[in-house]
């Protein structure tokens, strides 16, 4: 995890034990511990016993050059969404059964959102959806050392339009939010079987909520790894949040306020609160924690 003390005189990374104790780990930064080998980090974590200070504020788990990355139609459901939403049905009915799959740039350090922070909807948008999705992190050698919990908020009605406005459907101010922690890769025995589940709050009372498991994911974490180092370095290492299997029907939509909950066992929890349009996030650009800072 990377916190900052309250005051911000201090900051750093450590390691949550399970009566949620923090141990500061040897890092000045996240980044710093993705440049190292698996072996080498999973000895950090281990050996960690000097206390953290004490209430500290968590931040997102990403900073430096560490980019968060994202797959598409990688479940079942995902795909027959996509075919419902879009005016080329056809292009998401190919893609589900390629070899190559679908990878795009989701988001960079500083503009990531953790527990408890805003997400965004696009004022542009008349659709627009939360996904729920495991997040599997690699270091810069492409090793798998942790999973997180992602948010990978999307404009269900720009991508319908047309699958070229991608990147404006995905990547926006409020579209990224991860859980504070990494699950360590070593402390979860079944990554391929995780129980995943996604609720909706609106004025408290839920009006969407469905699960389902990683067992569904058409390509494991390790292939869709596989295809973004093919052709590219990640030195701070990379966030790759591997696509949703929970799509609402086509007349729900976030609103702004509403509240959404998502479950993932072994790994984390992630709860935002929603907001709309690009002033809601001014916040990041002059955040004086440094948060996207090595």
């Amino acid at each position: 995890m990377r916190y900052t003390s309250a005051d911000g005189s201090a900051a750093g990374v450590a390691v949550r034990d399970d009566d949620g104790a923090l141990r500061q780990l040897p890092f000045p930064s996240l980044a710093a511990a993705l440049r190292v080998p698996l072996a080498e980090l999973r000895e950090a974590v281990t050996a960690a016993d000097r206390p953290a200070p004490p209430d500290v504020r968590l931040l997102p788990p990403v900073d430096g050059r560490t980019e968060v990355w994202g797959g598409g139609v990688t479940y079942q459901r995902s795909r027959q969404a996509r075919m419902e939403e879009s005016a080329a049905a056809d292009v998401y009915a190919r893609l589900y059964d390629a070899e190559r799959p679908e990878l795009f740039l989701k988001s960079v350090a500083w503009r990531v959102v953790t527990d408890g922070e805003p997400i965004g909807v696009r004022e542009d948008s008349a659709l627009n959806l939360p996904e729920a999705e495991l997040g599997v992190v690699a270091n810069a050698a492409g090793e798998l050392v942790g999973y997180t919990v992602v948010n990978d908020v999307t404009s269900r009605s720009i991508e319908g339009e047309n699958p070229l406005y991608l990147p404006q459907a995905k990547v926006y101010a409020g579209s990224c939010a991860i859980s504070p922690g990494i699950r360590p890769a070593w402390e979860v025995d079944r990554p391929d079987d995780l129980a995943v589940s996604c609720t909706v709050l609106r004025d408290g009372r839920p009006v969407w909520s469905e699960a389902t498991s990683t067992a569904q994911l058409r390509r494991p974490p390790t292939e869709l790894l596989s295809w973004l180092y093919r052709q590219d370095t990640y030195p701070d290492g990379v966030v790759l949040s591997t696509g949703t299997g929970l799509v609402p029907e086509l007349d729900f939509t976030l609103r702004e306020d509403d509240i959404v909950e998502i479950d993932i066992a072994e790994v984390g929890r992630l709860r935002n609160h929603v907001a709309r349009g690009v002033a809601a996030f001014t916040w990041l650009r002059d955040d004086a924690t440094g948060r996207g800072r090595a």
